[in-house]
């Protein structure tokens, strides 16, 4: 049985996306960015996107009966990579004890030039 999350953005049933898809055990939240009512938040800090980003993503992860301690790989996407110790400051503050595989890259943009951060996790649920 494969259950949905949604973001409530308009653009998911445009795009045809979910926030999150948990299929058996398996738990994929999509690139998550830091906008609430369609407006990106923190603009011009990286950290604090991080969190609002992380938190969001650990909010789906609830909704699906986990938690980012099931999450085993996170996807770090970002635009500015002097921006990585911020970054990785705020992802360490969610996954000290977790520690899941990860990557964070530079890429050249977001959809919005205002987002820093875009992050993607994958998760298993053990019990």
């Amino acid at each position: 049985m494969k259950q949905l999350v949604s973001s409530g953005a308009k653009w998911e049933d445009i795009v045809g996306y979910s926030r999150a898809v948990k299929v058996g055990n398996i738990i994929e939240v999509a690139g998550t960015t830091a906008v609430q009512g369609g407006k990106v938040q923190y603009v011009g800090d990286a950290y604090n996107q991080t969190i609002m980003i992380l938190k969001t993503i650990n909010a789906a992860l609830v909704e699906l009966g986990s938690s980012v301690n099931d999450v085993v790989r996170t996807r770090i996407y970002i635009t500015n990579i002097e921006d990585w110790v911020a970054v990785g400051r705020a992802h360490g503050e969610f996954f000290s004890t977790v520690k899941p595989a990860s990557t964070m890259v530079e890429i050249s943009k977001l959809i919005d030039p205002e987002m820093l951060v875009e992050i993607e996790v994958s998760a298993i649920i053990q019990s």
